[in-house]
């Protein structure tokens, strides 16, 4: 395509994003950056309805397209129905899906941009090709791989372009800082012992023994959060604990709380999911415990986070390797050097 072709604006644009909750927050530079190279074009979200509140209140998103990923509204012909009537002149992919392609292609949105993966190549009108080393794709951190879209398209890089972001209203944040009313003014360590893949997951057992020594050592109070599916491991950790966590999805939390709760903490202590993100885009400082995956796919360049990296890390039991002693050293390292948020 010629050069002048490859940087026309678009009058009305489509991004289709990510579906895992992360990969959505290590878009939003892209977004704005979008926003900053094209400042009168119409850019709409498709995003899905379950996270959809993560990306609420960004002010260069323009009209939200929320989709259900189950039930009478999750057929694709629907859907591609619903946005053929937006009359979009240029769809951006940022999964990787031959069905993110397929849908835009239904949709007729004439321009359609994303990477050549997954056999869709011939429903793209701009492909770009991902690094590889012949039949291996080589690791790209997410954010410099959808920022790299940006760049085809003529963006330039600018100071801050990797930093995450979300909005929060203040009837959210004065919620939050109710929930976090047990902690009496003491700064919140956050703990979110979930994955969605279990191989991830830090032992039970270990975040309760880190949850008494941030309480007993560093004078802090302690919460939990985590999604409904992970009900199972919040039990197991507050049901160990030698100290009281304030247990935040009992309190009721929903996308738009978790938002102003993790910006209210001190810090966070996660394994390599969703939330680690959100606390970077929310400048809470932040510790990452790395095991079966290692960093180098989702590096975020955040200098606030520590990351704790098994000793044999990619194997299904190497996040066991990890110590509490390691942990809480990087934990009290990061809240020594940072000033503490208070809960209330």
């Amino acid at each position: 395509m010629a050069k002048r072709d490859q940087h026309q604006p678009a009058e009305r644009l489509l991004v289709v994003l990510p579906t895992w909750f992360g990969d959505i927050l290590m878009a939003t530079p892209t977004l704005r950056a979008l926003k900053r190279l094209w400042p009168d074009t119409q850019l709409s979200v498709l995003v899905r309805e379950s996270v959809a509140e993560l990306v609420e209140g960004l002010p260069y998103i323009d009209h939200h397209v929320p989709v259900l990923m189950k039930g009478k509204g999750a057929s694709a012909f629907r859907l591609a129905k619903r946005l053929s009537k937006q009359k979009y002149d240029a769809a951006i992919l940022l999964p990787n899906s031959f069905r993110s392609a397929a849908l835009v292609s239904m949709a007729g949105i004439p321009r359609r941009i994303g990477y050549e993966r997954d056999g869709r190549g011939v429903l793209l009108t701009d492909k770009l090709i991902p690094r590889r080393d012949g039949r291996k794709f080589l690791p790209v951190p997410t954010l410099d791989y959808y920022l790299s879209i940006v760049h085809y398209l003529g963006g330039e890089a600018y100071e801050g372009d990797h930093l995450m972001e979300v909005a929060t209203r203040p009837e959210d944040d004065e919620r939050a800082a109710g929930l976090l009313a047990g902690a009496k003014g003491k700064p919140v360590v956050l703990l979110n012992p979930g994955a969605q893949k279990e191989f991830k997951r830090w032992p039970a057992e270990r975040f309760a023994q880190l949850a008494a020594r941030c309480s007993n050592e560093l004078g802090c109070a302690v919460a939990v959060t985590g999604s409904p599916a992970e009900r199972d491991v919040l039990a197991r950790v507050t049901g160990a604990a030698t100290t009281t966590i304030i247990d935040l999805p009992k309190a009721g939390m929903n996308v738009r709380l978790l938002k102003s709760v993790t910006k209210q903490c001190a810090l966070m202590v996660t394994n390599d999911t969703g939330p680690r993100h959100l606390a970077a885009a929310c400048d809470t400082p932040l510790v990452t415990l790395f095991g079966p995956t290692t960093p180098e796919w989702t590096e975020i360049g955040y200098d606030k986070e520590r990351q704790v990296v098994a000793r044999d890390a990619g194997h299904a039991e190497s996040m066991k390797q990890i110590g509490v002693d390691e942990v809480f050293d990087a934990a009290r390292d990061l809240l020594s050097s940072s000033q503490a948020k208070v809960g209330s």
